[in-house]
């Protein structure tokens, strides 16, 4: 069940960098992030505290992680990378989102004392060298400006830094509460930002392009992956994340045959490298007993 929800998490996230590319031939960038977030945290609330009013309103003593993970998640994690994506493809886009096990291995020793053991470290070595191999290219060419390269850089520790924090606060909420107060908080913070950042060349094309992206975002990804993300954050933080390596495998064939970018044999090579990382970090595990007995055992101690 574990590696089920893992590929599935992998395959939903690495459509976001598609949907976004499609999202940008007729907006900027901060303002698609900007409606995103309010149409997701608006249809959120209305469904959590308007259809079904079973969920509980947060603390006030809890709304201050929960301002914190709509910064790190929302507003500069999707704001930088949807900034970035002005100037990098969205094969390395998710190329960089699969560095984020890394960051968040090292926080999580730091911060939350996790132990990381040898075989999770030499799994993430692996998969490393796959990515190295895969960006030398682009690197080499000058493929991505340096500008794309640094928002990806700022992206990807805000996230890394929001799933530790996430860990750390425990806040005692249902996943779908959090992600709603996180989508709510960072649409309004994103608004004013984006209207600074913005103002002297935004646009608008109410198209096909910006319809189909605004559903498979709102929908796919900002409701019903970051629910997923949330529940296997609970689980354990640095596995979830490891997860983030297969995206630039998802994300490499979905950018060739939805925008027809190149797919190269250093995409190959570092493909073969980041899928034997994961089997070396036993987050892909091929034998079903021991996935049932696995999943029997965690069920027994969430009832618990």
């Amino acid at each position: 069940m574990e590696t089920i929800l893992g590929l599935l998490f992998s395959l939903l996230w690495s459509t976001a960098a598609i949907a976004i590319k499609f999202g940008l031939h007729s907006t900027t960038p901060l303002a698609l992030a900007s409606i995103r977030f309010i149409l997701a945290g608006t249809l959120m609330m209305i469904f959590v505290y308007g259809m079904n009013r079973k969920y509980p309103w947060p603390s006030r003593k809890q709304f201050g992680p929960l301002i914190g993970l709509g910064l790190l998640n929302t507003t500069l994690y999707i704001g930088a990378t949807l900034w970035a994506l002005n100037y990098v493809s969205a094969g390395l886009f998710n190329l960089f989102v699969a560095a984020n096990p890394f960051l968040v291995a090292f926080l999580s020793y730091m911060w939350l004392k996790r132990k990381i053991s040898i075989k999770e470290w030499t799994g993430m070595g692996v998969a490393a060298t796959g990515l190295f191999i895969a960006v030398w290219p682009a690197l080499t060419s000058a493929e991505g400006k340096l500008i794309g390269f640094l928002l990806l850089g700022v992206g990807m520790a805000s996230m890394a830094l929001g799933s530790v924090y996430f860990k750390k606060a425990d806040l005692q909420l249902p996943g779908i509460v959090i992600n709603t107060w996180q989508l709510s908080i960072g649409g309004a913070v994103s608004i004013p930002l984006a209207y600074w950042i913005e103002k002297d060349r935004f646009f608008l094309n109410l198209d096909v392009n910006l319809i189909g992206s605004m559903i498979w975002l709102v929908f796919v990804i900002s409701i019903g992956s970051m629910l997923l993300w949330f529940y296997m954050l609970k689980r354990d933080a640095v596995k979830a994340n490891n997860w983030l390596f297969m995206t630039p495998i998802f994300g490499y064939m979905l950018a060739a045959i939805l925008l027809h970018e190149k797919i190269t044999a250093f995409d190959m090579v570092a493909t073969m490298f980041v899928v034997t990382g994961l089997f070396l970090s036993g987050n892909i595990r091929l034998r079903p007993q021991r996935l049932l007995q696995a999943g029997l055992q965690q069920g027994s101690l969430t009832r618990k």
